[in-house]
């Protein structure tokens, strides 16, 4: 048997991502995101969906780039902290002591200490409601040399992304690799 829960965002587990930008006056700030995805593969694309009232939408709206950089297990504490941080207060780079990287491809930093980047340039926004979205074009993913298998393709268990569930709102590891 099953009960309804009613209209939920119940989509479990949300990848926890830290996008990057540059405010107004080109200081790098970083926030968390749980809601974003894959949304097209030629040209690839994902996208990102922010409310309106968070520090970064001003800087989407009006550099038109973003990074998405994907934490390890390792930096928790760090993504964590960017989370429950407003960059409008505090320069969250200094204060979790992450190195921003200003990108050759796109307006935006990514974060040196993670171990995937991934660089976006909006081509898109869609206002819808509580949340905006914006469809970033992907331009360039960088993956740590040390989370590369030998062909040069990433490693899930060496990048150890963490998962975030809305519902409870704690953290979770990606689980171990399954077999058919």
């Amino acid at each position: 048997m099953k009960e309804s829960v009613g209209t939920s965002t119940f989509m479990y587990p949300c990848p926890l991502v830290a996008v990057g930008t540059y405010d107004a006056a080109g200081k790098p700030n970083v926030m968390t995101v749980a809601w974003t995805g894959v949304v097209n593969g030629n040209p690839a694309c994902i996208s990102v969906s922010v409310r309106k009232e968070t520090y970064s939408y001003q800087a989407l709206m009006t550099r038109k780039a973003f990074t998405v950089n994907i934490p390890s297990q390792d930096l928790l504490k760090e993504i964590d902290y960017i989370g429950k941080t407003s960059g409008r207060d505090t320069d969250k780079f200094a204060a979790t002591g992450l190195t921003p990287v200003r990108s050759t491809l796109v307006d935006a930093p990514y974060i040196e200490e993670f171990p995937v980047n991934i660089e976006c340039q909006v081509i898109r926004v869609d206002d819808l409601g509580l949340h905006t979205m914006f469809i970033g074009e992907i331009k360039d993913v960088k993956v740590r040399s040390d989370c590369l298998d030998e062909s040069h393709m990433p490693v899930t268990e060496k990048i150890k992304p963490v998962a975030f569930l809305p519902g409870d709102g704690h953290y979770y590891a990606l689980g171990k690799r399954l077999e058919v």
